[in-house]
């Protein structure tokens, strides 16, 4: 019986934290839009350096400072969805194209 629980207590487990990670995230607006999600980024720049400092300092350790970095995650978003679709519009030309071109080999390896 014990052997039969703790697979499915192992799961429940795991699908709570999952639950809780998708929470928070939408909590703290990291599913919504690009604006929201660079908001969130700021919050946790500022949230987190603070609160590593105070952890190191509570077990000891002396850790080098954060670098810093300017990174826009609507920006990043942005690009990647403009590559992505520029990739689909050329997509059908370019099938067309390397079909021609296969044709074209496996003619002349027939010749």
């Amino acid at each position: 019986m014990a052997a039969r629980l703790v697979p499915a207590v192992k799961f429940v487990i795991k699908g709570g934290l999952a639950g809780v990670a998708v929470y928070v995230a939408y909590d703290q607006g990291l599913l919504g839009s690009g604006t929201q999600g660079a908001e969130a980024l700021k919050k946790a720049q500022a949230a987190l350096p603070p609160a590593i400092q105070e952890w190191t300092s509570y077990i000891g350790w002396e850790l080098p400072p954060t670098p810093k970095f300017d990174f826009s995650p609507s920006d990043a978003w942005n690009k990647g969805v403009q590559t992505v679709m520029s990739a689909l519009s050329v997509a059908p030309a370019r099938a067309c194209e390397y079909t021609v071109e296969g044709w074209k080999y496996v003619k002349d390896l027939v010749k």
